[in-house]
């Protein structure tokens, strides 16, 4: 399964942005999907999870602000960021897993896309 990641964007502190990730494959709809991020200098860090039948879990750090859907007919995974943060600046990764559960680890995960850029500024 390949992933791509896209929509990331420089935006102001309190702007909104929505990422997407496109699977490849018509089995995404069995896939938990997540999103990570990665600020420079800092380990890739767990922001949301979705399993197939839509059972969503959050960062602390998002809960409120981002929301993560998916479009099986599309094979595709969204997430809205709204009142961003500058310490939401990261690059942004989508990931895959074939079991049920969302994890919060990158271990966890059987197929990642290319990140995608999102700078918040202040």
């Amino acid at each position: 399964v390949q992933l791509q990641a896209s929509g990331g964007g420089l935006v102001q502190v309190g702007d909104s942005l929505r990422l997407s990730c496109a699977a490849s494959e018509g089995t995404f709809s069995a896939y938990t999907m997540g999103w990570f991020r990665q600020a420079p200098g800092k380990e890739r860090e767990f922001v949301v999870g979705i399993t197939s039948g839509g059972i969503t879990y959050y960062a602390n750090s998002v809960k409120g602000r981002f929301t993560i859907s998916r479009d099986n007919a599309k094979n595709t995974v969204y997430l809205q960021m709204n009142n961003m943060k500058p310490e939401d600046t990261a690059v942004y990764y989508c990931a895959g897993r074939k079991g049920l559960a969302v994890h919060t680890t990158t271990s966890q995960y059987d197929y990642w896309g290319h990140g995608t850029q999102v700078t918040v500024s202040s």
